[in-house]
């Protein structure tokens, strides 16, 4: 028995055409950081010279630690530092890239054929005179479906992958922006401690001027309770600025994750003065619309769609194809001899779609697409809005925090000083004179708080063009600030 050379073309075809696909596919998914250099130039632009790490291997995971205690133990660290050291050592941003390494091998699998099913049946066992059995059977079974239609189900398993690249890109962002939102509103905690801190020595001296004004009959008992009050009132203050001060610093280091002696970290005392001039976005909103991933993965999301539509209309009546080839090779006995006949096999098997046409499949992949598509339209009409919501936020809180800088302030110090003149000359009054320093005081707290607010506005508009999370709403940081009794490192 000897199958025919057209059985062997049926049997090994699929064989050959699987191996060369595979061969390709291992190229294009098989790395372990496949994908990742498209994340990596994705997200460039928006994170200027900070660069993510996909960390992989003990040693990769040993010279990242090494690299993010020479960056962060015992050193006062920038908004850039706690970037890097965040791409670097954030676990959750390791576990998205671990997403995008479980995408790489699904799309590695869907564009690898089926493997086909191999039978081999012994019939007629025990026959007598034919030794052990009389007919030996071999099959090769595989599905004819998935190979005529392998073309586009690859299309969509790279079409999901680069999809799964995107959302790799917009967790990167996410975790860069969160980042650097928690630095800001970490040195911003701090500066108000500080802040507060001189306001004490103020309230510390008024307190006492009101004591000894009481004690020679020059102020009455109410008004020294009033100093009194304002000054302890300090003190609680001081003590919840602390407060929000660690715990600002340890959202800080959570975005960086850091833990055990690399929380040894501290941060500047005050948040870099405003910048003199504001970036120009004229076109803000076309800027978003062309560069937010989120809004790229909703376009692959609707593309994948429209293929898997595509799919689904082209396997609408048949589900299942396959393709049986074989032999079958029979030994009889006559006349005393065994004589041996082969005879080669092709079966088709496919199911009739007399129940099922397909048109509960087709409905859902319409209705799946319509979803998609509005989706998309949808997040394009929020990006501009919040574009253009972000532009404002930043140059109006720009506006805000110079005005209090170059007017209010000024004008608060002026009135304390001119107070304090006319004090010594005996035309103003004590209790004038303590407003007046009550009054400068919030004006600092102000001050700082409209600049925190602007730096928080600009990380918001960054988030706005690029992607990966909300802009913080301008004023929506800790009020208070922090710190230890006797400062220091913080």
């Amino acid at each position: 028995m000897r199958p025919s050379l057209r059985s062997l073309a049926v049997l090994t075809a699929p064989l050959l055409l699987g191996g060369c696909i595979a061969t390709a596919a291992t190229d294009a998914y098989g790395p372990g950081d496949a994908g990742f250099v498209t994340v990596a130039g994705q997200v460039a632009p928006a994170l200027g010279g900070n660069t993510p790490t996909w960390v992989q291997t003990p040693e990769q995971a040993r010279a990242a630690s090494e690299r993010v205690r020479s960056m962060v133990h015992k050193k006062t660290i920038s908004a850039e530092t706690a970037v890097q050291v965040a791409l670097i050592n954030n676990r959750g941003l390791q576990a998205a890239y671990s997403d995008l390494g479980i995408s790489a091998a699904d799309a590695w699998q869907q564009t690898l054929l089926p493997n086909p099913n191999i039978s081999v049946g012994l019939l007629g066992i025990g026959q007598p005179g034919l030794v052990a059995f009389k007919t030996i059977e071999g099959m090769v079974a595989n599905n004819i479906l998935a190979l005529l239609t392998h073309k586009r189900r690859s299309e969509i398993a790279e079409t999901r992958f680069r999809q799964a690249q995107m959302r790799a890109a917009e967790e990167t962002l996410r975790v860069a922006n969160e980042t650097r939102s928690a630095w800001i509103e970490t040195v911003a905690a701090f500066e108000t401690v500080a802040l507060l801190n001189q306001a004490r020595q103020a309230a510390d001296a008024a307190s006492e001027l009101a004591e000894k004004l009481g004690e020679t009959g020059a102020m009455p008992k109410a008004a020294q309770a009033r100093e009194h009050a304002f000054n302890a009132e300090l003190v609680g203050q001081i003590a919840e600025a602390r407060l929000a001060a660690r715990l600002a610093k340890e959202k800080l280091a959570r975005a960086m994750g850091l833990w055990g002696a690399d929380t040894a970290f501290f941060v500047p005392d005050a948040l870099p003065p405003l910048p003199g001039r504001l970036m120009n976005k004229e076109h803000v909103e076309r800027e978003a619309l062309q560069r937010r991933v989120d809004l790229q993965i909703a376009k692959i999301e609707l593309e994948a769609t429209a293929r898997e539509l595509g799919l689904t209309e082209a396997t609408r009546y048949v589900t299942d194809l396959g393709l049986v080839a074989g032999f079958e090779s029979e030994r009889e006995k006559e006349d005393g001899k065994t004589r041996l006949t082969g005879t080669a096999q092709v079966e088709l098997d496919f199911a009739i779609p007399i129940f099922d046409s397909g048109a509960a499949r087709m409905k859902k992949a319409e209705f799946t697409y319509m979803r998609a598509a509005n989706r998309l339209a949808e997040r394009a009409v929020n990006i501009r809005s919040q574009a253009r919501s972000a532009y404002l936020a930043y140059r109006a809180s720009h506006e805000i925090a110079r005005h209090y800088r170059n007017s209010v302030l000024p004008l608060r110090n002026q009135i304390e000083e001119e107070s304090l003149l006319t004090y010594n000359g005996m035309i103003t009054n004590t209790f004038e004179l303590l407003a007046d320093t009550r009054a400068r005081i919030g004006t600092v707290l102000m001050a700082s708080r409209a600049k925190r607010d602007f730096w928080l506005a600009e990380a918001g508009l960054a988030a706005a063009i690029h992607g990966g999370g909300e802009a913080p709403a301008a004023g929506g940081g800790s009020e208070a600030a922090v710190a230890d009794a006797g400062g220091g490192g913080h």
